[in-house]
């Protein structure tokens, strides 16, 4: 990717991006993440997708271009579990919730430009309750709605639900690079991107957390 002169924008989906960091078998370090992207491909803007529970929290998605103000987000929680109504699991389980909040409230800090939205649950075709963000809408709209703003695109998923907009983006003369786990990657994405597929396996090196 020729970078000179050129306005980069990387989109990263959350829940592809951790569950490949899971079966890595080394952490990601994500300040260094937000740097490498910054250095090696100039990305001015770097927006993260990704599900958040809220439990009652006053928010809609109505609000979508009002963001999730993770401070009260917090502050709500933590007086939560002082309920003295709540069960021990459930005040585990916001604790849990806290924890992950409290790492987006980081990376927020860090520079990335948090695009959060509160999780739905749902009851499965076999009765089981499952919570679903459907981050991935929210990231292919801003893929398109944001296109007069950037360049050339930096994503990081292997999600091969996002080939069409990807491949819209190719046809119009925009590069796109994809950073991923290999294992977690369309197969057909990587046909599609050839030698623009950079592996995270092999950036151990860059990325790696080291405690």
């Amino acid at each position: 990717m020729n970078n000179d002169n050129k306005i980069i924008y990387a989109f990263i989906d959350a829940s592809n991006l951790f569950y490949g960091g899971r079966v890595l078998g080394w952490k990601i370090d994500y300040q260094k993440l937000l740097i490498y992207l910054k250095n090696k491909y100039n990305c001015s803007r770097i927006l993260f997708y990704g599900g958040i529970e809220t439990h009652g929290f006053n928010y809609s998605i109505i609000d979508y271009y009002k963001p999730i103000d993770l401070d009260e987000l917090i502050k709500y929680l933590e007086e939560k579990m002082h309920d003295s109504k709540l069960e021990d699991k459930d005040i585990i389980l916001i604790n849990r919730h806290l924890k992950q909040i409290k790492f987006y409230r980081k990376l927020r800090d860090f520079g990335y430009e948090m695009k959060l939205k509160p999780t739905k649950s749902y009851i499965d075709r076999h009765g089981e309750p499952i919570k679903k963000a459907n981050c991935d809408v929210d990231m292919t709209f801003d893929i398109m709605r944001l296109m007069g703003q950037y360049n050339d695109a930096v994503v990081i998923s292997g999600d091969g639900d996002f080939i069409p907009v990807l491949s819209y983006l190719k046809h119009k003369g925009r590069e796109v690079i994809v950073l991923a786990h290999p294992k977690c990657t369309s197969r057909d994405l990587k046909k599609m991107l050839k030698n623009n597929f950079q592996a995270f396996t092999k950036l151990k090196r860059v990325l790696e957390f080291l405690e």
